[in-house]
């Protein structure tokens, strides 16, 4: 059975919003955006892990003047609104390479010329460690967050249409299909992220910001709403330094959110590689009657390290959880376009039975839990609030997004049949869902992957493995379940 666990005690803070919505994609992301920076009056501060100068938040109709790319916009909406600021904070180690892509160096240049822009690299984290937070705050009355970073390589639709001429670099080439989602939140609690994103300036070194007095209203016209007058929570990570406590407040929240769950979990994330997290779900997965639990995930990571440290510990941990769950309740899926190409999964988002949701930046892995710095926000309905129904709506247009079929009839198949049951049921070929395949792990792979050398836990363990490994702690107690 579930625990009494409140998720709530894991919260940094609790605010309301006088509207809430989630925003599936780049695409749409990318329009509001815009929408909401032309409206601002006073600030925008936007703290990302990357963001490129050279993209294009519209390729629709602009206003007179308007540029085309995001680092000529920032200048000419400084240059537009007389008492207008910006504050740029981004990861430091990321930035290095962003200089040499194409005019970037000269737009940044461009930028620290301009009074009213200000820009700042974020160096203020341990060794190996990001800047990863994805928040956009305008006003202090208007915010996004989510894992949409606003740079190359992330634009594309819902549809995921094969060949879609929107999927081309700034190299000319096309990239592959991308999955992504993030918020957008007005009001108090807006305000809040606000305040956290002024404490990530300061930390940064950048000095001391006020709140912005007398905010606008700068809900972007044509976003719909999902929620309105809604309290959500706010959850960080924040690795411990000599100058700052830890904060491992999202980790927390997965823990108790996995824990009280009664019937479903559905989640998305770039990796599944936590062993905290895991460790929850097999918990869960010993009970008789504990939750269905989906999870989302692109077939590999990008690059040639993190295929090396995520995938070979996301096959250990499935590998040691199918092993525990002997009334096969957990499934690992991975969505394909209609033309058979795997669409890569850089959402984090999870749904817990029908009626918590939770939005953020944070990945299932260790770095998320503890070395990075992080935010998620979440948001609960009362079982069968209009709240609770909206959230359960969102879960089932995703899954029904990914299985190419409409939403109101993975709804029916749940209510009738239950999660896992009903994907089984609409999967299919082209547009869908594959399961994953447990691949073969090399000896290295598998000692990697076990020791956590390329995905630690916090600081302390960057470079220290003897007391590490995914299942230290399974391998102290005897076997549940």
């Amino acid at each position: 059975m579930a625990s009494n666990a409140s998720p709530d005690a894991t919260l940094w803070r609790r605010a309301t919003a006088a509207q809430f919505s989630v925003i599936i994609d780049a695409d749409d992301y990318f329009v509001h955006a815009r929408t909401a920076m032309l409206q601002a009056k006073k600030r925008i501060m936007l703290i990302g892990w990357d963001f490129d100068a050279r993209i294009k938040l519209t390729s629709g109709q602009r206003e007179p003047g308007e540029p085309e790319t995001l680092g000529e916009f920032i200048y000419w909406l400084a240059e537009r609104t007389p008492e207008l600021e910006f504050y740029l904070l981004r990861w430091d180690m990321g930035a290095l390479k962003a200089l040499f892509r194409g005019t970037t160096i000269l737009t940044v240049i461009k930028w620290m010329r301009h009074k009213r822009i200000h820009t700042k690299l974020d160096h203020k984290h341990p060794t190996g460690a990001s800047h990863h937070q994805k928040i956009m705050v305008i006003d202090d009355c208007f915010a996004f967050c989510g894992g949409i970073d606003m740079t190359g390589e992330r634009w594309d639709t819902r549809a995921h249409r094969d060949g879609d001429p929107g999927r081309t670099g700034m190299n000319g080439k096309p990239y592959k299909p991308w999955h992504d989602a993030t918020s957008a939140i007005r009001g108090e609690a807006a305000a809040a992220l606000g305040d956290l994103a002024r404490e990530r300036w300061r930390h940064a070194g950048a000095g001391e910001l006020a709140p912005v007095a007398d905010a606008c209203d700068c809900w972007p016209e044509g976003l719909a709403t999902d929620f309105h007058d809604i309290e959500i929570g706010i959850a960080r990570t924040r690795p411990l330094m000599d100058d700052q406590t830890e904060m491992r407040e999202i980790e927390a929240l997965f823990v108790a959110q996995i824990t009280a769950a009664r019937e479903t979990i559905y989640a998305e994330s770039q990796y599944f590689a936590s062993r905290r997290i895991a460790e929850a779900i097999a918990a869960r997965l010993s009970e008789p009657d504990g939750p269905e639990i989906v999870l989302v995930n692109p077939v590999s990571a990008q690059g040639w390290l993190e295929p090396l440290a995520m995938d070979t510990a996301r096959a250990r941990l499935i590998t040691a959880l199918t092993a525990r769950d002997p009334h096969g309740r957990l499934r690992l899926y991975h969505p394909y376009t209609a033309g058979g190409e795997s669409i890569y999964v850089h959402a984090k988002v999870m749904i817990v039975d029908g009626q918590t949701l939770r939005i953020g930046s944070a990945n299932m892995n260790n770095r998320s839990m503890g070395l990075d710095t992080e935010c998620d926000v979440t948001l609960t309905g009362a079982a069968g609030s209009p709240v609770a129904a909206r959230i359960a709506t969102i879960r089932d247009e995703l899954i029904a997004e990914h299985l190419g079929v409409d939403a109101e009839r993975v709804t029916a198949g749940i209510a009738a049949n239950g999660l896992i049951a009903t994907i089984e049921a609409l999967r299919g070929d082209g547009r869908s869902l594959r399961p994953y395949e447990i691949p073969d792990l090399s000896e290295v792979e598998a000692w990697l992957a076990d020791n956590e050398v390329l995905d630690p836990e916090s600081p302390s363990e960057m470079f220290e493995t003897r007391s590490r490994g995914l299942f230290r702690r399974w391998l102290r107690r005897p076997r549940e379940g």
